[in-house]
């Protein structure tokens, strides 16, 4: 049974990768990944498909069938010229054999036909799906690429597989052997697929962090011997991701945002000072985003992040430095004094209105 409803009357198209594992799991996958057997832009034109977008040098096309949007590669060999960068591409329209050779793991290299339905197994596939077991191709695949040891651990996460016992083995001798000149763009990428997964079976992303660290794969973005505190709380955010890793204190391999940086840049400010009143966390965080209170309350104080996050912030005045001049008041260092008073006791009713606001200022002021 197809998984989406294709005609192909070559034979030479494909399912291929997480589309078919997750189809013989039971699993619903909605990115359908479909491979042509030769030059697939060559097909698609042969087939009157409707193109949307062409990828010339990878001869890779995007076409539109039955209302989606639909990517069909063309089988192709690649090669690392630097371990731990991009591949290089060559052979485009090579055998199924031979494209086989540049997937990560036995369970994302089967092919379904999409003729026929038959599943193609060169690597043992099938096999492995049913012992819950991922491995990878060859003994250097971590070497090539080192991100497969996060895509690993976040198959472990989502799927409950393990490592079979010969690529626990490369990943420990791996880590234990770091190249540091690798692609840190695509390890972002991995991570932020990893811990900031947002899919209806979410991960347990703290088990994952912790498998994270206790098996130093955390190494993989730094050469310190620390080990992070594990997160006692899951919290979802535009940049949850850096929720976990920021952990990690030492991010300098990682590319990394404005907004990103300005999370970590706050948090480093606050970590040591000691918050005691409600004004006094308002104020530390007011001007930070919300990841900084969370990284703070995943190593500092669970009880005042969440304090903040859930009582204080949300907590604004209506009142202005206008208002207080329309009273009388002269502008000075004072004003702060009087938003000060006013926001603790808004903190103690949310709900004023502006008028009960300047009601408090002319009581203070008397």
């Amino acid at each position: 049974m197809n998984i989406i409803n294709i005609k192909d009357k070559s034979g030479k198209l494909y399912y291929v990768g997480g589309i078919v594992r997750d189809e013989i799991l039971g699993i619903e996958n909605l990115d359908i990944d479909l491979i042509y057997e030769g030059n697939a832009i060559d097909y698609a034109k042969s087939q009157n498909l409707e193109i949307i977008q062409i990828n010339e040098p990878f001869k890779t096309v995007r076409v539109k069938i039955y209302g989606k949007s639909v990517d069909i590669a063309s089988t192709r060999c690649e090669t690392y010229p630097k371990a731990g960068h991009l591949p290089k591409v060559s052979d485009i329209g090579c055998s199924l054999m031979e494209d086989v050779n540049r997937r990560d793991f036995t369970i994302n290299s089967l092919y379904k036909s999409v003729k026929t339905g038959e599943i193609i197994d060169f690597t043992g596939g099938l096999e492995d799906l049913k012992n819950k077991k991922l491995k990878v191709l060859h003994e250097k695949s971590f070497i090539e690429d080192p991100t497969r040891i996060l895509r690993a651990l976040k198959f472990r996460m989502r799927f409950g597989f393990e490592l079979d016992e010969e690529t626990e083995k490369l990943q420990i001798e791996y880590l234990k052997n770091i190249n540091y000149d690798m692609c840190y763009q695509r390890i972002k990428k991995e991570l932020i697929e990893l811990f900031g997964y947002k899919g209806k079976s979410k991960l347990n992303m703290n088990e994952a962090f912790e498998i994270f660290v206790n098996e130093n794969i955390y190494k993989l973005i730094t050469q310190k011997t620390y080990k992070p505190s594990i997160p006692q709380d899951v919290y979802t955010s535009n940049y949850q991701w850096l929720t976990y890793v920021g952990l990690i204190e030492d991010l300098s391999r990682i590319p990394l945002s404005k907004n990103e940086q300005k999370i970590l840049n706050d948090f480093a400010k606050i970590k040591n000072i000691k918050l005691k009143s409600d004004i006094e966390i308002y104020k530390a965080f007011q001007n930070c985003l919300a990841e900084t209170a969370i990284l703070y309350g995943n190593t500092v104080n669970k009880n005042i992040a969440n304090h903040y996050l859930n009582n204080l912030k949300n907590v604004k005045l209506k009142i202005t430095g206008q208002d207080l001049i329309n009273l009388g008041l002269k502008p000075s260092k004072d004003f702060q004094k009087i938003f000060d008073k006013v926001l603790i006791e808004k903190f103690k009713n949310p709900k004023m209105t502006k008028q009960d606001e300047l009601n408090l200022v002319k009581n203070y002021i008397l």
